[in-house]
């Protein structure tokens, strides 16, 4: 009995986790609360709670364009993740990066995450519509297009049910507060579940 148990504690450091990595900017990073409360926080504690045998790897980054997030990905894919979301978009909208550039670079990422045969999953961004009409329609395409073009897993907001609702987010209007990341965890959860 004694040598059973001692085999079974040795062992279960061994049970290796798959793991999902998260490339973002501050939204994914868990700007304005604490780490716990950030959504890959969040969405690691679901996961454990569902019994899924997953470690979520935070790539979060403030003021990370999709430039950026490219530059790193090589990085993250050194953890051998069975799963990668890319979350980016939102900056590179917000300081009127051309989107074809933007556009260009989600793609090189989805396309060095497949050629190592990694589930890529793409989260949506939306704009406020002072940015104009055109502009903003065209950033929700961009999505869209990656979404169909590459047969992706998607996430057509990542901020559904959570922006504009001042109760869910911090003072600045644009990150969401602990509130809010529950319910953004509970949304990528939803759409990722299928996958895990």
């Amino acid at each position: 009995m004694r040598v059973f148990i001692g085999v079974f504690i040795f062992c279960l450091p061994c049970m290796a986790l798959d793991k999902l990595v998260i490339i973002g900017d501050s939204l994914t990073e868990g700007y304005g609360v604490d780490k716990e409360f950030s959504y890959p926080t969040v969405l690691q504690g679901k996961m454990q709670q569902a019994k899924l045998n997953y470690q979520v790897i935070n790539g979060g980054v403030s003021g990370s364009t999709t430039a950026s997030g490219l530059s790193r990905l090589k990085w993250f894919l050194k953890a051998k993740p069975k799963i990668v979301m890319i979350a980016l978009g939102a900056n590179d909208g917000l300081r009127g990066i051309d989107l074809k550039m933007s556009q260009k670079n989600l793609q090189q990422m989805i396309e060095k995450c497949q050629q190592e045969k990694i589930k890529v999953v793409l989260a949506g961004m939306h704009l406020p519509p002072n940015y104009g009409k055109e502009y903003t329609t065209k950033f929700r395409a961009m999505f869209m297009e990656l979404k169909r073009q590459n047969q992706l897993t998607f996430i057509p907001f990542l901020l559904e049910g959570v922006a504009g609702k001042p109760d869910l987010n911090i003072a600045d209007g644009i990150h969401p507060n602990e509130k809010g990341y529950v319910i953004v965890a509970e949304n990528v959860f939803k759409h990722i579940k299928e996958l895990l």
